[in-house]
């Protein structure tokens, strides 16, 4: 079994075997589209309303969003704030955003993520809260949810096979962010550093938030979320496909697929 993985289908077996993995990394893809594998809430809750707003991007329609006038923000910093999140959407990562290896195609990709959803698993649900992570306000788990890392750890490794090998611009863009040893390993071998141990469920809201108005946008962010849905667990019960056709547009959602709860 892959590492971190907890099942693998006959299906995705085939994507992952070492000799398709020996053969893409011969074709390193440094442009065109990039895919990643995320949780999206679906569009029509409540969540999805608010942290699709917060950003002002839908990225189920690729509409821009009006800002709330209750959060506390002028125009010029909630642009400051949003502008970077808002390019990748309302959305939790499970698998980084990669460029597709030559020798598959984003049907295939897609194909994968639906076989993957009907596997059959736990639900993983957390208890949402509204904090400070590194320097940027995001929806996290109240507490630790072990079945959302496991959950992330295969989407990192069964869809692996997909992923063309890191360039080497990109891979000194991320070294120089300043990273561990772990990271850097994890880097190398998976084309992100935050994965398995390093790896935190999150739903960025904002860029970095400056120390000074850290606590007041904290607030007015925490106050708008029990507004819009109180204090409601959050079940991570789909997976997304998203899609970015060059490094400045947007991600746009290409197939959801609602995770399997039978096993």
């Amino acid at each position: 079994m892959l590492p971190g993985a907890s099942f693998i289908s006959p299906t995705l077996i085939a994507f992952t075997c070492p000799d398709a993995a020996i053969v893409r990394k011969v074709h390193i893809v440094s442009d065109g589209p990039r895919y990643a594998i995320y949780y999206v809430p679906a569009p029509d809750t409540d969540l999805y309303r608010f942290g699709s707003t917060v950003l002002g991007y839908d990225c189920y329609t690729g509409a821009e969003l009006a800002h709330p006038p209750d959060f506390g923000l002028d125009a010029d910093e909630r642009e400051q704030l949003t502008h970077q999140p808002r390019r990748y959407g309302f959305h939790a990562t499970l698998k980084a955003p990669f460029h597709l290896s030559p020798s598959h195609t984003e049907a295939e990709l897609a194909s994968a993520l639906e076989s993957f959803a009907a596997l059959g698993r736990a639900i993983p649900t957390i208890k949402p809260a509204i904090r400070v992570l590194s320097g940027f306000v995001a929806i996290v788990p109240h507490e630790p949810c072990p079945e959302v890392d496991v959950l992330a750890a295969d989407c990192v490794t069964l869809f692996e096979a997909f992923r063309a090998p890191t360039s080497t611009q990109e891979r000194a863009r991320r070294l120089a962010s300043g990273l561990s040893q772990s990271q850097i390993d994890n880097l190398d071998r998976w084309g992100y550093p935050y994965v398995f141990g390093e790896f935190r469920f999150h739903m960025s809201l904002t860029d970095g938030v400056r120390p000074d108005r850290r606590d007041a946008i904290l607030a007015a962010i925490r106050n708008a979320f029990v507004r819009w849905r109180g204090d409601r667990p959050l079940r991570i019960n789909s997976l997304t496909l998203v899609r970015q056709d060059h490094r400045e547009a947007r991600f746009r959602v290409v197939r959801q697929a609602a995770l399997n709860t039978s096993r």
